[in-house]
């Protein structure tokens, strides 16, 4: 596979990194204030008649037996007292919540309600906004990622992001988009690049529509092409994480299919968090489901006891339909 790849000077470190260029300022934080208390928890439920005529993803774990102890959740993310803003305005407010690895966490709830704000705040993207502060502990295997050692650039590479609408650099081609942070980690041009661009978009279900034409612009694929090349850019580096940002919400029905079936397969080497606004597709895809509203983290838990068996009317009216 021939290439003749090379990094324009003017592009961004950190557009390479995430996918998107952001707006650069520094960091602030409001003046200190209480934290309020942590929200409740979803406790683990045996599943009952389900509510809705949905077909909920099974759980990754057996619900206990009665009377037997619930074991620990392993945890990959641990989000403490999270609350972030813009100057005056709170967006978040107190977020408590544990990821597991492997496996796929919806965050699910009405515009507005702080869902994309939250997964901003994991890869520390959210500060990049002028005027944005954030306070809390966000653990990545125990290790703070909001300590002033950590570099946002560096870390960045162990966490990849997708957004909402595709975003193939334009000026590459398919080639050279999946190549592009692996070029900017030192990656020259040779067999091993060649392999890692192949893996990625054969990871990404896409190897097989562009394999004739991985030298002919990203920007030529339809719109669901577009999106799985992006995520195949996103896991060429080998993240540990993976956030996506309503990653199909611009696809049609056959491209969103697509796009879903691969979160399926990535989750047996990645922990990925999904921010949907599909109830239903929460319901397809995800081991467990975060309810936001208002900046309020309102419940969690594993995906069939959620939608079968909500503990807080709220969720049980958002996903009945009532609202949102």
């Amino acid at each position: 596979m021939k290439t003749s790849t090379r990094i324009p000077s003017d592009i961004d470190p950190l557009q390479l990194s995430i996918g998107e260029e952001p707006m650069t300022a520094p960091h602030q934080r409001p003046p200190s204030t209480q934290a309020a208390s942590p929200d409740s928890q979803a406790a683990t439920a045996a599943p009952q008649q389900p509510r809705l005529p949905l077909t909920v993803a099974p759980s990754t774990r057996m619900p206990p037996s009665r009377g037997v102890p619930t074991e620990p959740l392993e945890t990959r993310i641990a989000v403490r007292n999270l609350e972030a803003g813009y100057a005056n305005h709170k967006v978040l407010k107190s977020i408590n919540m544990d990821v597991p690895p492997r496996s796929v966490t919806a965050i699910m709830g009405p515009s507005g309600c702080g869902k994309s704000t939250f997964i901003r705040c994991i890869n520390r993207l959210h500060e990049e906004t002028p005027g944005a502060w954030s306070r809390g502990e966000v653990m990545l295997d125990g290790q703070d990622l909001f300590h002033p050692s950590i570099d946002p650039v560096d870390m960045r590479r162990k966490i990849g992001m997708v957004f909402q609408r595709p975003n193939p650099f334009p000026t590459f081609t398919i080639y050279e988009n999946v190549a592009a942070g692996l070029r900017l980690n030192g990656w020259r041009r040779g067999v091993m690049l060649d392999e890692r661009v192949e893996k990625s978009l054969r990871r990404a279900a896409l190897w097989e529509e562009v394999k004739d034409r991985l030298h002919t612009a990203g920007t030529g694929l339809s719109g669901g092409q577009q999106q799985r090349l992006c995520i195949a850019r996103a896991i060429a580096v080998e993240p540990e994480i993976l956030l996506a940002d309503e990653p199909a919400s611009a696809l049609d029905p056959v491209a969103t299919e697509r796009v879903e079936e691969l979160l399926l397969d990535l989750k047996k080497d990645y922990t990925i968090l999904l921010v949907t606004h599909n109830i239903q597709q929460a319901a397809r895809v995800a081991d467990r489901t975060a309810f936001f509203l208002l900046g309020d983290l309102i419940e969690y838990g594993p995906t069939n006891d959620l939608f079968t068996k909500p503990k807080d009317s709220r969720t049980d009216a958002f996903i009945s339909g009532r609202f949102g």
